[in-house]
């Protein structure tokens, strides 16, 4: 019994220390391989071709930002050819633009970050909840930490004429993802936890329009698409864009046309590299090391924009209206947001505010490209494994634990019963002679 209860704790011992391996080398990014090992622009780029030639592609455009400025531009599409003005949509990208817009509001001192949402709005408000409604306020809308529970990703509708009202949408969004309710309510306490919501940024979106008085893109093109000159950026299709509207594709390669959402700040930005590339900009240090807004937004609002605000394992990984992807130096993180949708959208933006480095990626007709890429980028300037390559390599890690929980259990096993025979080989002999 002595000798199993020994076997059993130096077991357990093991696997405790393989699981902590493990988990080092996933944070570590042991069990990444990425497309290039070479850190300069040139070798990065030729992976990237060699990885689109491997993978379907309808449409890419990608930009190397370097100390703020454009170092390599990459171009790549299965039919139509797409530039640096071609128009794609960036789906939930969208979040981080639309941002800068509603951190405007609050320069120009429409509304307050801490101030309860349901008191700016008149058209709609947050149903009664077991919650407090009142401790749902803006800043914890941007960081996804207001208990909203509608678990929304919106998908879109194929005919205009079946777009929703904001009203009706935030009641229940018909074009909500399987699964999810599409309802925008106060599910969980305010500010305990966070948890992403769509919804959050569509009732953002109403703030907008009854605090300024006009339509979201109305106030998005007056406040930050024109004073930036982003002169191919809207959050509404319309036939005249077609011409410069790059192809979309379904999942088996055919081409199908782009959605029509309600959900506008959330998911229906459109743009292009080189407007995204302007936006990027407004993100870059000035000579006094603070990040110069380009005159659109204070640097104090912008660092503002990047600070954590929803933590995940002792790591920030959310800020206002940003993702934040791995922390660096000087209490700063590359920080952006990336965009998935349906038909096959995927789009990226990652910034470090330190050395004006950075990447954007647009692509259609592949579902996760453009962030594996952005991500290997990120691991090849830092060395370290983003938010969103620990999400993807979460699953290979847990079949690698798995894998060396079993070879340890396998190996004390053997070794038990190995040890037994041997015992028992010696008393026999022992008894023989």
């Amino acid at each position: 019994m002595k000798r199993f209860i020994k076997y059993t704790i130096t077991t357990i011992v093991f696997i405790i220390g393989w699981c902590i391996i493990v988990i080092f080398g996933l944070l570590n990014g042991w069990w990444h391989s990425p497309i290039t090992n070479d850190k300069d622009s040139e070798s990065f780029i030729g992976a990237v071709k060699e990885t689109t030639k491997k993978e379907f592609v309808g449409n890419f455009a990608m930009a190397i930002m370097k100390n703020g400025k454009v170092d390599k531009e990459i171009f790549i599409s299965h039919n139509k050819p797409v530039d640096r003005n071609t128009l794609f949509q960036v789906a939930s990208l969208s979040k981080f633009v639309s941002t800068v817009g509603i951190m405007k509001l609050v320069e120009l001192k429409k509304i307050e970050l801490d101030t309860p949402v349901n008191n700016y709005l008149k058209r709609w408000q947050l149903p009664p909840s077991q919650f407090n409604n009142d401790k749902v306020t803006v800043r914890r809308l941007l960081s996804h930490t207001a208990g909203l529970t509608d678990g929304l990703g919106y998908s879109g509708f194929k005919n205009r004429d079946s777009v929703q009202t904001l009203e009706s949408s935030l009641t229940k969004a018909k074009d909500a993802d399987e699964g999810v309710s599409g309802e925008v309510r106060v599910g969980i306490e305010p500010n305990s936890t966070g948890k992403y919501s769509g919804g959050g940024f569509t009732l953002l979106q109403l703030l907008v329009e009854e605090t300024s008085g006009q339509s979201f893109n109305e106030f998005m093109t007056s406040n930050v698409f024109t004073p930036l000159n982003m002169n191919n950026s809207t959050y509404i299709l319309n036939d005249s864009l077609n011409s410069r509207l790059c192809e979309f594709y379904n999942a088996d390669k055919t081409t199908t046309t782009p959605n029509y959402y309600t959900s506008l700040a959330a998911t229906s930005l459109y743009s292009s590299l080189a407007d995204l590339e302007t936006f990027f900009q407004i993100f870059l240090k000035g000579k006094n090391g603070e990040a110069i807004g380009r005159g659109l937004l204070k640097p104090e609002t912008l660092k503002l924009m990047r600070e954590g605000h929803w933590e995940m394992m002792g790591e920030d990984i959310y800020g206002l209206g940003s993702m934040i992807y791995i922390n660096i130096e000087n209490n700063e993180a590359i920080f952006g947001h990336d965009g998935k949708s349906t038909p096959p959208i995927n789009t990226a933006i990652r910034i470090n505010p330190v050395t004006g480095d950075g990447i954007i990626i647009l692509e259609t007709g592949n579902p996760d490209l453009a962030t594996r890429i952005a991500s290997d980028w990120v691991y090849l300037k830092t060395g370290k494994v983003d938010t969103l390559l620990f999400n993807m390599l979460f699953g290979k890690s847990i079949k690698i634990t798995l894998l060396g929980i079993l070879l340890i259990i396998v190996f004390f096993i053997g070794l038990a019963r190995w040890r037994r025979k041997r015992k028992t080989a010696a008393i026999i002999e022992g008894k023989i002679h």
